[in-house]
């Protein structure tokens, strides 16, 4: 992945004496100092951080913590007070009006939590709405609007209006209206918070859904950490205006850099976040093609297992052998492996969820195996790890 967006430095304070809060803000000054000494509020303070190309990036913290003001600077809905915002190399901070325009028209698109939809326009004119201010032909907008709401699964209500929509719906035309105009960068700000639980998770699904496809830079606003965890690439935590940690889902959950994010994540369920790779163990296992009963019975005797994983030359797990069976082979005088392999073995990928697995793992005998696309065994899932991952131990973050 290349970097899409590259945020430096980037300040906003309100009020007045927005130099002299600065300058405070230079010298270490808390934002309530700041706020003391001159009256000024410190909504963001210095954030750096980038969003790769065609990831989810998610933007949460509770209110007050500066994460609208800071995906509003963005597009420069609110101008910095200091700081830069690079799009693809380009400094948003410092473009004039005509250029500032051009990228909002071009490259990004925003979602907003109220829907900003406008009630006497159909659904289908809703979503032509920024191409028509952007002087696109009728029949070509006409045309993306309702390749756009065919996306979003609203076919067929083209003609409707606003008020005979729920409120899923409703969001998803103004998805539709976002999509439409094809940007490279969309931003969400909240933009599931006013929908029931049903819709939200439905929402969220559809867009996962959309991103398989489509593929866009997305920076999604949140204040819900079960959210930012089911949708986000990366996760960024502010707090006061400041940014607390940075980090994949699992990174935030197996390693949260202070006790503010220790309070956020608790209570999450850890089984809808975390995959198979997470929390597989290395398996104890023999090649077939070049070793006997005698060094499978030494593999099991030194790890105190009663089984070992047989695999080829490749890794490519072929099945398991049992202690019992490698005990009557060396009585038998047997040399070769390949007929006490058992092609029993539950098998699984490093990304399916532990909620997908957590009934299969707890009733099956034999541990699963996590393969990847050709087969080769990768490690095995057994109940302590999976226990000690849902109680908050370490786990294999970059599995």
């Amino acid at each position: 992945m290349s970097t899409k967006i590259e945020v430096k430095n980037l300040t906003k304070i309100f009020g007045k004496h927005t130099r002299q809060a600065q300058a405070l803000l230079d010298e270490g000054k808390t934002k309530t100092e700041i706020l003391k000494a001159t009256g000024a509020t410190v909504g963001v303070d210095r954030a750096n951080f980038s969003v790769e190309d065609g990831e989810i990036f998610v933007i949460m913290g509770l209110s007050g913590s500066g994460k609208s003001t800071t995906i509003r600077m963005l597009n420069r809905l609110i101008n910095p007070t200091s700081g830069s915002v690079l799009i693809d190399g380009e400094d948003i901070a410092a473009m004039d009006a005509a250029q500032l325009q051009q990228v909002r028209r071009e490259k990004m698109s925003m979602v907003f939590q109220n829907f900003a939809l406008l009630p006497n326009r159909t659904v289908q004119q809703n979503t032509e709405f920024g191409l028509e201010i952007q002087g696109v032909d009728k029949a070509e907008r006409s045309d993306k609007a309702v390749k756009a709401l065919a996306m979003v699964g609203l076919q067929g209500y083209e003609d409707q209006y606003p008020d005979q929509l729920s409120g899923g719906m409703q969001q998803r035309v103004g998805l539709a209206r976002a999509f439409a105009n094809d940007p490279e960068v969309l931003l969400m700000d909240e933009a599931f918070s006013a929908l029931d639980p049903l819709n939200r998770r439905s929402m969220q699904d559809e867009l996962l859904d959309l991103q398989d496809n489509l593929h866009k830079t997305i920076i999604f606003i949140s204040h819900d950490l079960n959210e930012a965890l089911h949708i986000g690439d990366h996760i960024m935590i502010m707090k006061d205006g400041v940014i607390v940690q940075i980090g994949t889902p699992e990174e935030i959950l197996s390693k949260p850099a202070d006790d503010y994010v220790e309070r956020f994540i608790k209570g999450v369920d850890r089984s809808q976040v975390y995959t198979a790779g997470n929390v597989m163990v290395r398996p104890t296992m023999v090649n077939v093609n070049n070793a006997g009963p005698r060094l499978a019975a030494r593999r099991m005797r030194e790890n105190e297992i009663s089984s070992v994983y047989a695999v080829d030359g490749g890794r490519h797990l072929l099945g398991i052998i049992d202690a019992k069976d490698v005990r009557q082979a060396i009585a038998d005088g047997r040399e070769d492996l390949k007929p006490l392999v058992q092609d029993i073995v539950p098998t699984t990928s490093a990304d399916t969820p532990l909620a997908e697995l957590m009934d299969a793992v707890s009733s099956t005998p034999i541990p699963y195996a996590v393969v990847d696309d050709d087969n080769r065994l990768k490690g095995i899932i057994i109940r302590g790890a999976v226990l000690g991952a849902l109680s908050g131990n370490e786990v294999n973050v970059h599995a």
